[in-house]
């Protein structure tokens, strides 16, 4: 039995980053991760970015470790002791620890059929079995027009791909941009050589190997040789409500990261935290909110006293486009677009009640704290007077 004095259940960026806070706090005590991945922690987006053009190799996303950290990879935890302060893994070994992380991510959402046929992007395995099969083959079929689908179909595009986007919306990005910017962005796609399916339903997929035919609500069918699915996560919070900790759409946390009890913690996209610039408990699943969130979760449990306040950003790169994004985006508030080049470069503002929610800058860089400072004053502001309120050349 392995005892640990920091022992963090999942491997990602935010065991990464609290990896990090630890040793920020105490150099020398014993920490011990526990992962059902098959590789030490390593940097998500570039799996549907950057290494899809060849600006990063997977050698440059893995994150680099300190000395004195076990990673027990290819595990899953099937027994959390509270009492007892331990840990069973599948293979039936026990880890005891005096301070816990549960950093276990989301598990993504799946459709009733196609098995493991369907390719459901999260991690670099999954990477390394589309990237294989592009190099053999050449059509694919994305389902889901969100985020991880919108980049996803981006890179096979980029890669000189026939590429198929399917999703119940009335089109790309649906849930994050007014109806404008979406009918420009499924314009976009078709003009990259994208076929775009909107407000389409799959209801089937039939075949094997890399020979498949996809089934659509309006009896459409579609031939393909590899098919992913983006169609969002659910936060892993078996083993918590297991435990008897108090979830609430993820594990709710203080503003010390720890949990309904005071020697567990939690952090990244499970974790659901009170954003105190919205003045509201959110959930976040994005790569900002990991590392900053998991840094703070290890120095809070090697004793540093935290209060997590920061509002996290987000981004994306499609095609030539590019995004940085922060607080809340969600196609049903009010939108302000303000343009230097109409969906070239500009900045749009969401608002609710007279209150700027999220900042999304469109080919702008260099200005998310001022976005931040913008949502967190909290001033009652019309949407035309924010014309020009955050500069860009």
């Amino acid at each position: 039995m392995a005892h640990y004095k920091y022992l963090i259940v999942g491997g990602g960026m935010t065991a990464a980053s609290a990896i990090g806070g630890i040793r920020e706090v105490d150099a020398g005590g014993a920490i011990g991760v526990i992962t059902a991945e098959a590789n030490p922690p390593y940097d998500r987006p570039p799996l549907s970015k950057a290494l899809w053009t060849g600006k990063k190799t997977v050698e440059k996303i893995m994150r680099p470790t300190p000395a004195g950290v076990d990673f027990h990879l290819g595990r899953t935890v099937k027994d959390l002791n509270i009492s007892g302060k331990q840990i069973t893994d599948d293979r039936g070994a026990a880890h005891t620890y005096d301070k816990l992380l549960l950093a276990t991510g989301g598990n993504p959402r799946r459709l009733p059929f196609g098995g493991d046929s369907i390719i459901y992007f999260r991690t670099l395995a999954d990477y390394q079995r589309l990237h294989g099969l592009s190099e053999k083959h050449g059509a694919f079929a994305v389902i889901g027009g969100g985020f991880i689908g919108s980049e996803v179909a981006a890179a096979l595009a980029m890669n000189g791909k026939k590429v198929t986007i399917i999703m119940p919306e009335n089109g790309i990005c649906a849930r994050l941009f007014p109806a404008d910017i979406v009918a420009f962005f499924n314009d976009y796609y078709r003009q990259k050589g994208v076929e775009v399916i909107a407000g389409e339903s799959v209801t089937g997929l039939e075949g094997s190997g890399t020979n498949f035919t996809l089934l659509t609500k309006s009896n459409r069918r579609l031939s393909v040789n590899g098919v992913v699915a983006g169609i969002g996560i659910a936060p892993n919070v078996d083993l918590a409500i297991a435990a008897g900790l108090k979830v609430d759409n993820g594990i709710v946390v203080d503003q010390s990261l720890r949990t309904s009890h005071p020697e567990i913690f939690a952090a990244g996209d499970v974790a659901n935290y009170f954003d105190q610039a919205f003045g509201v408990r959110r959930r976040v699943e994005h790569e900002d909110l990991a590392n900053t969130m998991g840094k703070a979760a290890g120095r809070s449990m090697a004793g540093a006293e935290v209060n997590f306040t920061h509002s996290p950003f987000f981004y994306s790169d499609l095609f030539e486009i590019g995004y940085e994004a922060v607080g809340e985006l969600d196609s049903r508030l009010e939108v302000f677009a303000d343009w230097k080049e109409k969906y070239n470069t500009g900045v749009l503002y969401y608002l609710a009640e007279n209150r700027v929610r999220g900042v999304l800058l469109w080919n702008v860089w260099g200005k998310v704290d001022e976005a931040r400072a913008l949502i967190a004053a909290g001033e009652t502001v019309s949407a035309s007077a924010l014309k020009g309120r955050i500069a860009f050349e």
